[in-house]
């Protein structure tokens, strides 16, 4: 499947967040990459702004155009506020939540690990990374990958105390999805407002 391939410390030095990696080269160079980095910043437009944004919310979550529209679209289906409900789905994905509960140290590994077939979803290999986790899902290591560095490496920090929607049981290898969360739980920097004006338009 399609993903995004290129350099990752140019996209977070785009929007002088760790989008795609770590913030040592934040720390070294908080300027916008380039040869015309360090100039004077113009005034953005109004569009420029709103694009902005959603290509933000793009690189964080790992989509690329299609997907994210598609995902959109849903959103603007579903009963509710359309930018909170849209970044619910995208929460809802196995690939993030694979991240959020800490048996992978990114998006990129825990998307990885769903592609080779090493995560389990209420007991049955699923390898689809967007596969959409509806509440009361488990999702587990399979018993052949617990013993995986990049697992073992990335539980030894343990991600998914801090976050409220989720259960996790360390010893079993085990994660349960409570509930979608609500947009004041997630802790992604997104104006989806911003999102969905653009998409309005």
């Amino acid at each position: 499947m399609a993903r995004y391939t290129g350099p990752k410390v140019r996209i977070s030095r785009r929007y002088n967040e760790p989008i795609l990696g770590d913030n040592k080269a934040l720390s070294k160079k908080n300027y916008p990459a380039g040869q015309h980095g360090r100039g004077k910043k113009r005034k953005q437009s109004e569009y420029a702004t709103q694009l902005a944004e959603k290509q933000k919310a793009k690189y964080t979550y790992g989509l690329l155009e299609r997907q994210f529209a598609k995902l959109f679209d849903t959103a603007t289906r579903k009963k509710g506020v359309t930018g909170a409900i849209l970044l619910q789905l995208l929460e809802g994905r196995l690939d993030n939540t694979v991240y959020r509960l800490g048996i992978a140290p990114t998006r990129r590994a825990a998307r990885q690990l769903v592609l080779h077939k090493h995560i389990l979803v209420n007991g049955e290999v699923v390898n689809i990374a967007s596969y959409a986790l509806k509440p009361g899902d488990t999702i587990s290591v399979r018993e052949r990958s617990k013993s995986l560095e990049v697992v073992t490496n990335s539980l030894s920090i343990g991600g998914a105390k801090k976050y409220n929607w989720l259960e996790w049981d360390n010893s079993e290898m085990t994660g349960k999805l409570i509930n979608l969360p609500p947009r004041e739980d997630i802790p992604e920097n997104i104006n989806e407002q911003l999102i969905v004006e653009l998409y309005s338009k």
